[in-house]
């Protein structure tokens, strides 16, 4: 699905390397999530380094980096808008603890059921919306006190820094490997920009501007362990359960889409369910150390496999890193043109958008390439968890749809006399009345014998079908026998009653999950 030739097998220099380079595309991003959410800077980047740090150690993903992200950021404004960050704390455990039941019941193997043109959709969608959240870096604060976009020397300086960072990026590696060409570049540009002194925006520039504080600064100390700050009562339960539910359901499908995009990559498999378990117990722990909560990040899992993180120490090394900007480097940190990170991002917006589902759409069922399409589209507009349900619900819709048609009902005699169906294909909600339209019960001897051999009876529809089937096979007068129909319909079957024959040997068992897929 993607062509991405980077070392399978982990390095413990690759790994700290490549998550230096994640930890300083961290920032402005914690920063800027922070913004979306209306918490102070720190809130982000405190998110950022706990997260990062559990799911690293814990999680069953290595190589993999969580932290804040805007998809959680969206629905906790209106939370702190109204009731306050200390709310915000509180419901964030709350995430955290619906996150590890979760994984405790065993919900992230149907993380495998999501179709694959849904899968396509999610990369292309969220590769839009990374391109998109860049385009603010371009934007500074006018005479006025508002954004407003760069213009003349500044812009061309933005844009000749972006250059350079994205050809360093990409040709370093045809020379050597030896070091991320990411963190190169950024040390390069840094260094030019620095030495030049050019008409750059920096890290704490875009610091000032989120804030609207001219002294503001990623600096600050060890986060502090409290218990929020909120009545333990219903009341409060009302206010922060509803919130809680919409941000465990996106924290984990992110989590888990960007894992399963990370098992392509790196030809490996990761384990869902113990991803889901690792992702509640850091947001449970980050609520209670004053952070924002996160979920898995795929831009900056991206940029830690391109530049040859595969193992727990790559996330490791970043939140670590991350921590000491906070309490050391943020002298240092802060004077990263911005451009530079841009350029980075920009990178990782090409190898995550898959270029091939463009030239495949008309070569696919055009279902597919609408739902291809559509959930991109709603990725962009919305969010990725309303655009991954809008794109399963509209995959079963289409598979039930066309499937409905499959029900295929042959009709013979027998030795004896009896009328034989032969039923074939699946029998659920979508094929029943095809199914019903097909059998001739005036014409049919007094005795029918109905054979589910090489049918499937999928759910409570199909078992209602069959039950008006005998109905009016009983009004006439007339004998209906049911061969091999699974067990499962044969105990739900109770107005067919004795008619039902069964027949144990053959018979069949449907089982429908497993819990070795997560």
């Amino acid at each position: 699905m993607f062509e991405l030739h980077a070392s399978k097998a982990a390095n413990l220099k690759n790994d700290v390397l490549s998550g230096l380079t994640v930890a300083l595309a961290l920032v402005p991003e914690a920063v800027a999530f922070a913004f979306v959410a209306g918490v102070e800077p720190l809130v982000g980047l405190y998110a950022a380094f706990m997260v990062g740090l559990i799911t690293s150690i814990f999680g069953g993903r290595p190589g993999m980096i969580s932290g804040a992200t805007g998809a959680m950021a969206v629905v906790m404004v209106s939370l702190v808008a109204i009731h306050g960050v200390e709310y915000l704390f509180a419901t964030v455990v709350l995430t955290g603890l619906l996150q590890i039941l979760a994984g405790l019941f065993k919900l992230g193997k149907f993380i495998r059921l999501v179709p694959h043109p849904v899968m396509l959709g999610f990369v292309n969608g969220l590769a839009i919306v990374i391109f998109l959240a860049q385009l603010g870096q371009f934007k500074v604060t006018n005479e006025e006190g508002v954004l407003a976009w760069m213009q003349g020397s500044q812009m061309l300086t933005m844009a000749g820094l972006i250059v350079l960072t994205m050809a360093i990026i990409h040709f370093l590696p045809k020379l050597t490997k030896a070091v991320p060409s990411s963190l190169v570049a950024i040390v390069v540009v840094t260094f030019l920009a620095q030495s030049l002194d050019l008409d750059a925006r920096t890290v704490v520039d875009f610091v000032r501007d989120m804030t609207n504080d001219p002294m503001a600064s990623i600096a600050g100390g060890l986060p502090q362990f409290s218990i929020p700050s909120v009545p333990f009562n219903f009341e409060t339960l009302q206010v922060i359960l509803p919130f809680a539910l919409i941000l465990a359901a996106i924290g984990l499908i992110e989590s888990l889409l960007t894992l399963t995009l990370i098992d392509e990559l790196t030809g490996t498999r990761g384990k869902g369910n113990k991803e889901c378990i690792a992702q509640g117990a850091a947001n449970t722990v980050t609520g209670f150390f004053g952070g924002m909560g996160g979920c898995a990040m795929i831009g900056q899992s991206m940029i830690n496999v391109n530049s040859g993180g595969r193992g727990r120490m790559s996330g490791v090394t970043a939140a670590l890193a991350l921590l000491g900007f906070i309490l050391f480097g943020s002298n240092l940190i802060e004077q990263i043109p911005l451009a530079a990170l841009v350029g980075v991002m920009f990178i990782v917006v090409i190898g995550t958008f898959e270029w091939s589902s463009i030239r495949i759409l008309g070569k696919v069922p055009k279902a597919d390439a609408f739902v291809i399409i559509l959930v991109s589209a709603v990725t962009v507009a919305t969010d990725l968890a309303i655009a991954v349900v809008v794109g399963v619900i509209v995959s079963a819709l289409v598979f039930a749809w066309e499937h409905a048609k499959h029900v295929i009902v042959h009709r013979s005699v027998n030795a004896n006399g009896s009328t034989v169906y032969d039923v074939s294909g699946p029998l659920f909600f979508g094929s029943v009345s095809s199914f019903l339209e097909q059998f001739d019960m005036e014409g049919d001897s007094d005795d029918v014998i109905v054979e589910f051999k090489n049918s499937r009876v999928a759910d409570h529809s199909a078992i209602e079908a069959i039950d008006t089937l005998a109905e009016r096979y009983i009004s006439r007068g007339k004998q209906m026998h049911l061969r091999h129909l699974s067990k499962e319909c044969t105990q739900l079957l109770t107005k067919a009653g004795s008619l039902v024959e069964i027949n144990v040997i053959e018979d069949p068992d449907y089982h429908i999950a497993s819990d070795k897929l997560g």
